[in-house]
C-alpha cells in the first residue's frame, strides 16, 4: 500500500494518522499467547510505500520477533533499504509504546535519522527519531572507522 505524501522530512497529519492507524490494524494480527502484549507497525518507505508487521510469539520466547523488525524485514524482503517513518502501536493506554533495545538497534541500520511515532490507542503519539532512541548509536558507518590492531605477540 501507498500512503501519498509530499515527499518531504516532515510528514503530514493526514500521513501521520494513517500510518498510526495502519499500526493499530497490524496489532490485530499480533500473535501474543504468552504475553497477551500485542504490537503492531507499519513502516513508510522514502517513496512513500507501507509495510507493516506484528510481534509474532513463540513457546521458546527468545525465537519471537517484534513488529518493529517484522515489518522492516518485510520492507527489505522487497528491496527496500530507505525509510521516513515508522509508527508503533499497543494497547497501553497510560504511556506510549515504545521499542525494545534490540528493535532499536535493528532500526538504527537503517539509518539515525528517521521519524518513530510512539502512539496510544486513542491515536496520540510521540515523535521520536531513531537517533533520539538510541543516542550515540553503533551503526554500519562504524565498521569502515579507521581500527587500531592488535600487534602480534613476540616470542
Amino acid at each position: 500500500m501507498h500512503i501519498k505524501d509530499r515527499g518531504s522530512r516532515h510528514l503530514s497529519q493526514e500521513t501521520v494518522k494513517k500510518l498510526i492507524h495502519r499500526s493499530q490494524e497490524a496489532k490485530k494480527q499480533a500473535y501474543s499467547p504468552y504475553s497477551k502484549f500485542r504490537v503492531g507497525a507499519a513502516i513508510l518507505t522514502t517513496d512513500n510505500c507501507v509495510f507493516t508487521g506484528c510481534n509474532v510469539e513463540n513457546a521458546c520466547y527468545n525465537l519471537g520477533v517484534c513488529a518493529e523488525r517484522n515489518a522492516i524485514a518485510k520492507a527489505v524482503s522487497e528491496g527496500y533499504r530507505n525509510f521516513t517513518a515508522i509508527a508503533i502501536a499497543s494497547d497501553l493506554d497510560d504511556q506510549f509504546i515504545s521499542p525494545c533495545g534490540g528493535c532499536r538497534q535493528f532500526m538504527r541500520e537503517f539509518g539515525p535519522n528517521w521519524d518513530v511515532y510512539l502512539s496510544k490507542p486513542d491515536g496520540s503519539y510521540l515523535k521520536m527519531t531513531v537517533d533520539e532512541l538510541l543516542p550515540t548509536s553503533f551503526g554500519p558507518e562504524d565498521l569502515a572507522m579507521k581500527k587500531v590492531f592488535d600487534i602480534p605477540n613476540e616470542y
